[in-house]
């Protein structure tokens, strides 16, 4: 089995410290060359979902695709499916590739490779598959709950460093809001908050100024 991976040097760190191996795999510059493999990962498409076009002309490979703030089927507005393609969703961003359950979308009914088959291929023991929907369902919680960490952090009800401990002591989570937050990386947290306000326009999804603030001092 030939897999291929196209990822951002972040990502690549994070698939490389993954908690359980992946099998052989070769890493990739661009997402030419895609038909030569087995399974082609683009764990950078959620900010490149115009290459699903391209993808979409390859009826061979298996497609892994990095979709959290998109979804496959918005990526596909105006695309023709070909009914034999192959292809789903994957939560892509740091601190959950590293993780050893792969939590996916499967919109299309993936056929010729059971799911299972496919996570155990790419050293994931276990695999959740969820609605197709922006955010999926660990990053729209973690994210919701770093916005609300900002919020308290702006309304002067406590620091950072307080917040971190209680949500490690409190709920047992590994890392506090804002310690995801710098692993993830704000670019993220913001984006996939964004994505989801623009999907839904749910309150909740609101982005807080200060997160904003911060975001656009480091853009």
């Amino acid at each position: 089995m030939k897999i291929g991976i196209l990822a951002s040097p972040t990502k690549r760190n994070a698939w490389e410290n993954k908690e359980t191996p992946s099998s052989t795999y070769s890493w990739v510059q661009d997402n030419e060359g895609h038909e030569h493999y087995d399974v082609f990962l683009d764990l950078d498409f959620d900010d490149n979902s115009y290459r699903l076009q391209d993808y979409l002309t390859n009826t061979h490979t298996t497609f892994i695709l990095g979709a959290v703030k998109c979804t496959l089927e918005s990526a596909a507005v105006g695309l023709n499916i070909p009914h034999d393609w192959k292809g789903i969703g994957i939560n892509a961003l740091p601190t959950f590739l590293e993780r050893n359950t792969l939590e996916c979308t499967n919109p299309y009914q993936l056929a010729g490779i059971s799911l299972k088959e496919l996570a155990d291929l790419l050293g994931y023991p276990n695999i959740e598959v969820v609605g197709s929907r922006v955010g999926l369902i660990t990053p729209r919680v973690i994210c919701m709950i770093i916005n609300e960490a900002f919020y308290t952090v702006q309304e002067g009800t406590a620091n950072r460093e307080d917040i971190n401990q209680a949500m490690r002591l409190g709920t047992n989570y590994p890392k506090g809001p804002f310690e995801w937050c710098e692993a993830m990386g704000l670019q993220n947290v913001y984006e996939v908050l964004e994505a989801m306000y623009n999907d839904t326009k749910d309150e909740r999804y609101k982005i807080c100024s200060l997160l904003k603030q911060e975001y656009l001092l480091g853009k």
